[in-house]
């Protein structure tokens, strides 16, 4: 990171990925195009989780290569005067792999939790549902920044 006085240190980036709303995971296919795709996740233990369905774009280019990057972008704010933004982000680098049995479940719970967590209780019900036409994705990171610009307060 080239301006180390804009670093978020490795507590306020988890905390950032605990926090933040949505990620764009970002993946390669066979030809070596670049595919982004902004996503719902959880990020747990060290690691983030997602769902997705059963096949697509993402899952062919995570078969392919598994090595992906993720950005998380948190709070953001245009400064005209400054020509200048507030900002946060963290990008988390690692490797995809889909997960089964209880882990795949735990983090579909998760996702209940962080996304509706006033239906926890119904969130089970939808997972048994549609747990056959969904697909859990761990990204093991292995690597994170973060960056902040914040104006000074006054």
């Amino acid at each position: 990171m080239r301006r180390k006085d804009k670093a978020l240190d490795k507590d306020a980036a988890a905390h950032l990925l605990t926090t933040g709303e949505y990620g764009v995971l970002s993946t390669v296919d066979v030809q070596g195009q670049p595919y982004g795709v902004p996503l719902n996740y959880v990020y747990q233990d060290g690691c983030l989780y997602f769902h997705c369905a059963l096949e697509g774009q993402k899952l062919d280019n995570l078969l392919a290569n598994r090595r992906v990057s993720f950005c998380v972008v948190g709070h953001t704010r245009v400064l005209p005067e400054e020509f200048s933004t507030e900002f946060e982000s963290v990008i988390a680098f690692g490797e995809a792999a889909v997960v089964q049995g209880d882990e795949r479940y735990r983090a579909l719970v998760w996702l209940v939790e962080k996304y509706s967590p006033d239906f926890v209780e119904e969130g089970h019900k939808y997972i048994e549902r549609h747990d056959s036409r969904t697909m859990v994705v761990k990204i093991q990171i292995r690597s994170m920044t973060g960056k902040a610009k914040q104006s000074p307060k006054l």
